[in-house]
């Protein structure tokens, strides 16, 4: 996740400045998906803030999660919140996921030219269950059953490639996600300072309380 600085202008990278960094995660799991980010805001190698939100609320059943220029991603989010309200709105009921992600997948692509430079994860649940997909900067569109971006993502897919078990329940699945942001923080520069997880499922967007992510952060210090 990168911020603006004096060297950024739209979200791009001007001169020598690069810019990288943060990690997200999600899993598709038996009663819905689990969506999960670390918390923060890198200017090439400037901390810029400890403590951003990267795990955005969509609508009762649609989350994001968001990396790359904090301007681009934001206004990706407020064009789907916007879409998903209206569709509420006219149709009597709430957009299904694969729709969601594809609205993120146009407005990304309509812009390919001087593209927003944001990768996203649209994940959550409709009648056909739970589902995530990837869009990058260029709107191209996966669906995955787990996933992770972001310059953390190669430790976090060592957690995960070695304990995910497809039909896992929630449960079980938001602490293997806080294991993989975790394992991240760690080892990745551009990752860190602490993480957010959600729940999605029938009941609705939940976020995991600051009580249970302080137990999940001092459980997996003690198996290190």
């Amino acid at each position: 996740m990168i911020s603006r600085d004096s060297n950024e202008v739209g979200g791009r990278t001007l001169g020598s400045a690069t810019y990288h960094g943060t990690t997200t995660v999600g899993l598709v799991c038996a009663d819905g998906v689990v969506l999960a980010t670390d918390t923060r805001v890198t200017a090439g190698g400037f901390i810029a803030h400890k403590r951003g939100k990267k795990l955005l609320k969509i609508d009762d059943n649609i989350a994001m999660t968001i990396s790359g220029g904090v301007a681009d991603a934001q206004n990706v989010v407020d064009i789907l919140k916007y879409q998903t309200s209206l569709y509420r709105i006219e149709r009597g009921r709430q957009m299904p996921v694969k729709a969601a992600a594809q609205v993120v997948s146009n407005v990304l692509f309509s812009s390919r030219l001087y593209p927003f430079i944001a990768d996203v994860l649209v994940g959550g649940v409709d009648p056909k269950g739970g589902s995530i997909f990837n869009v990058d900067f260029f709107g191209s569109i996966n669906q995955e059953r787990v996933v992770s971006t972001g310059s953390g993502s190669p430790v976090a897919y060592g957690i995960l490639e070695s304990e995910y078990k497809e039909g896992m329940p929630a449960a079980k699945a938001y602490p293997l996600a806080a294991k993989a942001i975790i394992a991240a923080t760690r080892r990745n520069v551009a990752t860190g300072d602490h993480f957010d997880v959600a729940v999605l499922d029938q009941s609705g967007f939940r976020e995991i309380p600051e009580q249970e992510k302080d137990r999940l952060l001092q459980q997996f210090k003690s198996n290190d």
